[in-house]
């Protein structure tokens, strides 16, 4: 990978309790951060008392790297949002600048933990769907911004290979968003949804109390815990 081919771009806290409907009792589980970037929810976390290991492989770079990047980025990022910002709903951040305002901000919150976080183990430069080095078990996998919504870039065969992997190491397994970058709904989760069902998983798709990318309030929920009570969502609204 190359720095200079990726945006990194982070989120915080309380995002995630929003994306992934974290309860409180959510976050105190063993929880891997899948493709976390520059987001302030693990340095967030280590400071209410609990613990997330985030894998990623910008992660093989140094902070000053990671923060060059973002903020060679930024002006390119944020003037794409104010030009396509019909693409989005406006009610977590009133606007492209208060956004970005909240971007940098944890970042930084990111970057004062990052080299203690890469020394005790929590920040790992790991990338999907190579996991076999990872020992540790988990109760509850999130995986933000990185499957479906780069699905130009990633294959089907890779998002199977690296949910696979990921239910290998995790009890459950969350991912948000299911749009791709052009704010579409991918078209890997049906296929997505199917596989893991007939592998005999519980699959739900879970509407979620955060939405940026209009449509983007979805995600996606599998679990290996006994199949009473779970609901496998196959609406035509979900899927168009």
């Amino acid at each position: 990978m190359k720095l200079d081919e990726i945006v990194p771009w982070g989120r915080t806290l309380g995002e995630y309790k929003a994306m992934f409907a974290l309860s409180d009792a959510h976050l105190a589980t063993r929880i891997l951060g899948c493709g976390d970037g520059p987001a302030s929810f693990n340095a967030e976390m280590i400071a209410l008392g609990n613990r997330v290991v985030s894998i990623d492989p910008i992660y093989e770079f140094s902070a000053e790297q990671i923060e060059r990047r973002v903020r060679d980025t930024y002006e390119t990022v944020i003037s794409q949002l104010r030009s396509n910002s019909n693409r989005y709903t406006w009610n977590y951040f009133a606007d492209p600048d208060e956004l970005g305002r909240a971007r940098l901000a944890a970042m930084s919150q990111f970057l004062l933990d990052y080299e203690v976080g890469k020394t005790t183990g929590r920040y790992l430069p790991i990338s999907l769907p190579d996991l076999d080095s990872m020992a540790e078990r988990f109760d509850l996998c999130v995986c933000s911004h990185l499957l479906f919504l780069y699905s130009e870039q990633l294959s089907l065969d890779f998002h199977i290979a690296s949910i696979s992997k990921l239910l290998d190491l995790c009890s459950e397994v969350r991912i948000f968003p299911l749009l791709t970058l052009d704010c579409e709904m991918s078209a890997y989760v049906e296929p997505v949804v199917s596989e893991f069902s007939e592998r005999g998983f519980n699959v739900q798709i879970q509407q979620v109390d955060y939405e940026f990318q209009k449509g983007g309030d979805r995600m996606l929920k599998l679990d290996r815990i006994s199949s009473s009570g779970s609901i496998l969502i196959r609406s035509t609204a979900i899927y168009s």
